[in-house]
């Protein structure tokens, strides 16, 4: 029964259908958002923009509303002599972040009809991942790191672009902030590029994904060290429908927020009480169950990508190699379990969830 709710759902594109929910009994209404027609450039290169955000920083981060608009000038650096100017809106945003960050993730608001024909074209709303704190930039940049190497597996990502902002407070006379911060593909740019619809309302767990999706993302938490997400409730997952795939009846799944995962280890994560680990350096597998051949078969991508992975960090220019050194280091834990024993397949197994 639940099957077939979900398959009427994902063949219905734009209507609103009730669904199945963890319970039978419940009814879930599913609300399928517009994409966006338009292209967006933002993300189709990878060298680093050169920005500067103009706004009212002493209100920012003394009320950190996620629901009050700040008025701000974004400045885009073109070249040394060149720039522009957009009139945009901010608020903080985030959940654990926002209260505990001097710098609180933003989120900005576009005013599409007065944007120049340039990279931020199209685009309405855009996250902004910042510094959090002053010397945590190597968090911020790692967790950058961990969006490119899930984009390395599959276009059924978030991409990102790194910036360097400098971040002017408009209340009062100081010295710019200038920090790393990358921003996050609108979730309407990514649905376009991959013909999708995301799913707005809850219910869906992991036996509604697509398996091969499902398999993918929840090895690469654990190749990353990171607990911190969960279908039904979409947490930290974005749930789509894509209704030309092979298996329109399945749903579409695609990660973000990995600021608990251990490979980025920062100094405030810590394991939910849910998961049997007392560090988020320990990684628990939090998939669910397949068989051993199953299991074996979703790993080959893993380790056919691996020196692709490792060049994505080797190559980044921005991170000095001391810490580098840390990523490969928790990185070759992951693939040391990949012997002749099959190590790492029965960890999968002795840790997968049975539905």
């Amino acid at each position: 029964m639940k099957t077939l709710i979900l398959a009427l759902l994902l063949f219905a594109s734009f209507f609103i259908l009730p669904a199945f929910g963890q319970n039978d009994t419940v009814d879930v209404v599913y609300d399928i958002a517009d994409t966006l027609n338009k292209d967006i450039r933002l993300f189709e290169r990878d060298d680093l923009l050169e920005l500067s955000l103009r706004f009212d920083i002493t209100t920012y981060r003394r009320k950190r509303s996620n629901e009050e608009y700040l008025p701000a000038v974004l400045t885009y650096h073109i070249s040394e002599t060149d720039s522009i100017n957009k009139d945009i809106k901010l608020r903080a945003r985030g959940i654990m972040r926002l209260g505990y960050c001097d710098y609180p993730p933003i989120r900005l608001n576009f005013k599409k009809s007065k944007s120049p024909d340039d990279e931020f074209s199209n685009i309405d709303k855009l996250k902004l991942v910042t510094h959090c704190k002053l010397g945590n930039e190597n968090y911020l940049l790692t967790e950058f790191l961990i969006y490119k190497l899930f984009n390395i597996l599959t276009d059924n990502s978030f991409r990102v672009r790194l910036v360097r902002m400098n971040y002017i407070n408009t209340q009062k006379e100081s010295k710019p902030v200038r920090q790393f911060g990358f921003l996050i593909e609108p979730i309407e740019a990514l649905c376009a590029r991959t013909n999708s619809h995301e799913v707005s309302s809850m219910g869906v767990d992991q036996p509604n994904i697509k398996a091969d999706m499902m398999d993918r993302m929840a090895i690469f938490n654990y190749m990353i060290g990171n607990t911190d997400w969960y279908v039904s409730n979409h947490h930290n997952v974005v749930i789509l429908v894509q209704p030309h795939s092979e298996r329109p009846d399945l749903g579409a799944i695609i990660p973000y927020d990995f600021d608990y995962a251990g490979l980025v280890n920062t100094n405030y994560a810590v394991p939910h009480e849910s998961v049997p680990i007392k560090t988020v350096r320990e990684r628990y597998y939090c998939g669910i169950c397949r068989t051993e051949e199953e299991f074996t078969e979703a790993l080959k991508e893993f380790n056919d990508k691996k020196e692709e992975f490792y060049n994505i960090i080797r190559d980044f220019p921005y991170m000095d190699e001391k810490y580098k050194k840390n990523l490969f280091t928790y990185l070759d834990e992951f693939y040391r379990d990949f012997d002749k024993r099959n190590t790492i397949v029965y960890k999968l197994l002795s840790e997968c969830k049975k539905y």
